[in-house]
């Protein structure tokens, strides 16, 4: 079975590179409590980070390289199509030559951080009845490990949109388990 070519913006690799890394990380933070004690915040997600290696070989591969380091130079986020993950919008964030460039090879390492705002809703279009139910408020009931951090990333919003619609919620780090949190849409 032939695999979808790697593709980053406008960019297609000839050969899909040999290896890839897909990493998921969650931030988790430490609250320290009376008589010695602690508690653990879940934070939520970050980004999910794919790396690998590849080589250009042939005619022009060191012509194929600089296409994707002036593609790197370009900065901001683009459509990252990987051949077995995905697709989702991310940031070119590593290029390196792993050996000394030769007119007809080159070996090369490579990162992609996956957009933030991606996270929630990958690519997947809405039709138009899912937009318009997106845009009403949500009431959430909190639960047992939730912080407002969370939620926010959960429904795509900022913390700040929903204290705006939770005045009640003095205390940002403060919320119970039952508690409901109107979720802006």
């Amino acid at each position: 079975m032939e695999l979808t070519p790697m593709r980053y913006k406008t960019f297609v690799w000839p050969h899909n590179p040999h290896t890839y890394s897909i990493s998921f990380q969650r931030l988790v933070a430490g609250h320290k409590v009376p008589f010695g004690r602690y508690c653990l915040q879940d934070l939520g997600l970050m980004a999910r980070v794919l790396e690998g290696e590849g080589v250009f070989a042939g005619e022009g591969a060191y012509d194929r390289f600089k296409e994707l380091a002036s593609l790197f130079y370009g900065g901001g986020a683009g459509l990252l199509i990987h051949p077995v993950w995905q697709p989702s919008s991310a940031y070119f964030t590593e290029l390196a030559l792993t050996q000394k460039p030769l007119p007809d090879y080159v070996a090369y390492r490579f990162a992609f951080r996956e957009d933030s705002s991606s996270c929630r809703t990958g690519l997947i279009l809405l039709s138009a009845a899912e937009t318009a139910s997106e845009q009403a408020s949500t009431v959430y009931t909190v639960v047992q490990g939730d912080t407002l951090w969370a939620i926010a990333g959960r429904y795509g919003v900022t913390l700040e949109a929903i204290l705006a619609a939770n005045p009640a919620i003095s205390n940002p780090n403060r919320i119970q388990v039952g508690q409901k949190v109107v979720v802006p849409g």
